[in-house]
């Protein structure tokens, strides 16, 4: 039996461990150790823990998940270098279908695990037509809030430049890329609205969890920061 054949009826234990699991490991770091910051190998292995925690829970197929996850921002190098004009979801996709068939996967695999990496971005019109793209949409907005979403925040506001905490200005009067681009307005601007983009019943709850904890993140930080008392 092939290696993503066995794959299929694993476990999510079982197939971190296996073999196959260690050989997308490796391709996805090297499409990825490049990017650094918020979207390095780490970021891709935090969705691929959340995507098949998720997915133990909703009976999805990990065997999909877990290669969808590993391989979901291979194309977000190219990306970069075109500033903007390459979608790394779609770039991702057709990376991946390359990569694939010698791994072992058959051709409705492939399909499968690269609908799920093409359509994890969902913009426009390009839904996640299946239980597994769903999920990995959800893992991987998940990991853009809470407090990996807070770290991720503060790690480019320190690359940029931009300052500590800025509660007292309007986040539409700051700009992108300058010294208010701080995490709190990341917070107000985008990770405050994740919550109300989840595709799944658990990806709703997790990010609910989430949110609640941004608040009382960024409310501590403010009343320390401007010397209230608790």
């Amino acid at each position: 039996m092939r290696e993503a054949n066995r794959a299929a009826a694993m476990n999510a234990s079982d197939l971190l461990a296996s073999d196959l699991l260690q050989r997308l490991r490796t391709i996805s770091h090297s499409f990825c150790v490049t990017e650094g910051g918020s979207h390095g190998p780490d970021h891709s292995e935090r969705v691929l823990h959340t995507a098949l925690a998720i997915g133990e829970r909703m009976g999805a197929r990990l065997d999909i998940l877990a290669p969808a996850a590993l391989l979901h921002d291979i194309g977000r190098k190219e990306e970069s270098l075109s500033q903007g004009r390459v979608c790394h979801a779609r770039r991702g996709a057709e990376l991946a279908t390359g990569l694939l068939p010698d791994l072992g996967y058959r051709a409705e695999e492939i399909e499968a695990i690269c609908h799920c990496i093409r359509s994890h971005r969902f913009r426009g019109e390009l839904r996640p037509a299946s239980l597994e793209a769903a999920i990995l949409h959800d893992a991987d907005k998940l990991d853009s809030i809470g407090a990996v979403g807070i770290g991720r925040a503060f790690l480019f506001a320190g690359q940029i430049g931009a300052r500590l905490h800025n509660p007292e200005l309007d986040p539409a009067t700051t700009s992108s890329y300058s010294l208010e681009d701080t995490a709190y307005r990341e917070f107000r601007i985008k990770m405050s609205r994740v919550r109300n983009r989840m595709l799944t019943a658990v990806g709703r709850e997790m990010a609910e969890q989430r949110q609640a904890f941004m608040h009382t993140f960024f409310d501590q930080l403010t009343r320390e920061t401007s010397g209230m008392r608790p």
